[in-house]
């Protein structure tokens, strides 16, 4: 008669008491790789929502520096156009005899009153 094959048993063989306890290393390991991933992604989630505050603020910074800037600019063209008719004699002879009641010589000024004025 034939007799029954006998298993070859090698090294890696484990009993139920070994296998048992690489089950709760793997676990562990797991436990660790899922904290350690959790505490990542709450701090790249942490990152994310601050960085969005902040260039929100920043994006309302520029829009107000924005606006002074345009304000500026208006007043400079304001100041240049003011400039080009102070070089103009005409103009400065207009605000000499408006603002400090000069006037050329030979020149007789003449005011206007109202109709009520002269009753």
């Amino acid at each position: 008669m034939i007799s029954k094959p006998t298993p070859i048993r090698s090294g890696n063989y484990k009993t139920n008491n070994q296998s048992s306890q690489g089950n709760n290393g793997a676990r562990r390991r797991l436990r660790i790789w899922m904290l350690f991933m959790v505490l990542f992604l709450g701090w790249a989630i942490y990152t994310f929502i601050m960085q969005s505050i902040h260039l929100a603020e920043k994006k309302d910074e520029l829009a107000q520096h924005q606006i002074q800037k345009q304000k500026a600019d208006a007043a400079f063209a304001q100041s240049q156009s003011e400039v080009k008719r102070l070089e103009d004699p005409e103009y400065i002879g207009q605000v000499a005899r408006k603002q400090y009641g000069m006037y050329l010589p030979g020149e007789t000024p003449i005011w206007a009153t109202d109709a009520t004025d002269s009753k």
